[in-house]
């Protein structure tokens, strides 16, 4: 499927993904065959149990018309799910070893933009913001065995994007009016005592161009509003044509005056829960990121 390959990312950087692996990330570029991307054995010295990885991105065809029109992420202080969602499908792994997912997300380039309508299209409007904290998102199933992550479908449909700099919930935190490449990365947990000498070699970076967006607050394209409507199955009810669901009416309840009884506190909400929440994973956080420069598509 052309254009639906990944590339290899692992190049030398200071993102937070070269944090969380302790050092550079090396490797060579990869080939794609088919839709899939992957290195060859040994190539940029990685160890066995990665460097037979490929990956291969799902819903590309979906991908590469989102990304005709210039793809546009929602972002907002509580958090937003992608869509399309990011999901690949994983092969070359070893069935018996472990291995943990995650993905991180660059900024395109030092720039912010802003939309003109009259042409629409995506206009340089001066230097990018400082960049926000950089973050990487683990997939909740990891680590697994690579058995497991080949046999089915990698989702990342729990990755939220917000544009909240004091975010508090682990989501990947993104300047709103700026270009990002979301990546890839398949990391082996090696079990040897010193495995920090060899963090470079256990990981593998894969970045599809197809996915690249722009992170906005509130979409500005009117041709992606009307391609997400149409492709999300959860925004059923803004399609045309659609019925408007439809409710018994009920009658109105009689209003009946609070009454506490004597003693009763009656204030703010507890700031405890009578029930436990489920914990957020614990994401690590790093330093602002650096990227290489990738096109974005056809305006």
């Amino acid at each position: 499927m052309p254009g639906n390959g990944a590339t290899d990312a692992s190049c030398p950087d200071t993102t937070p993904m070269a944090a969380f692996l302790g050092g550079p990330a090396e490797g060579s570029p990869c080939t794609s065959v088919l839709g899939w991307a992957g290195e060859g054995p040994g190539a940029g010295g990685k160890n066995r149990h990665v460097c037979h990885a490929a990956a291969r991105l799902e819903m590309g065809s979906l991908w590469e018309e989102f990304n005709r029109l210039g793809t546009e992420m929602i972002v907002t202080k509580a958090g937003r799910r992608m869509f399309p969602t990011f999901q690949v499908k994983l092969s070359g792994l070893d069935p018996l070893a472990d291995y943990v997912l995650l993905m991180d997300f660059i900024p395109l380039d030092d720039k912010r933009y802003r939309y003109a309508f009259h042409s629409s299209s995506w206009l340089a409007a001066g230097r990018a913001e400082p960049a926000a904290p950089g973050r990487v998102h683990f997939h909740p199933d990891s680590p697994a065995k690579g058995a497991q992550w080949m046999r089915q479908i990698v989702s990342f449909d729990k990755l939220k994007l917000t544009n909240n700099l004091l975010d508090d919930n682990g989501h990947i935190i993104l300047n709103s009016m700026h270009r990002y490449q979301p990546r890839f990365h398949v990391v082996f947990v090696d079990p040897r005592r010193d495995s920090e000498r060899f963090a470079h070699q256990n990981f593998k970076s894969f970045s599809f161009p197809e996915t690249q967006f722009m992170a906005v607050t509130a979409y500005q394209n009117h041709r992606i509003t009307q391609l997400k409507i149409a492709s999300n199955p959860f925004a059923k009810g803004f399609r045309d044509g659609d019925p408007e669901p439809c409710f018994p009416e009920l009658p109105a309840p009689t209003f009946q005056p609070l009454t506490c009884p004597s003693g009763v506190y009656v204030g703010a909400k507890p700031r405890t829960l009578p029930y436990p929440l489920p914990a957020f994973p614990q994401l690590s956080t790093y330093g602002p990121t650096t990227a290489p420069t990738f096109g974005y598509g056809q305006q």
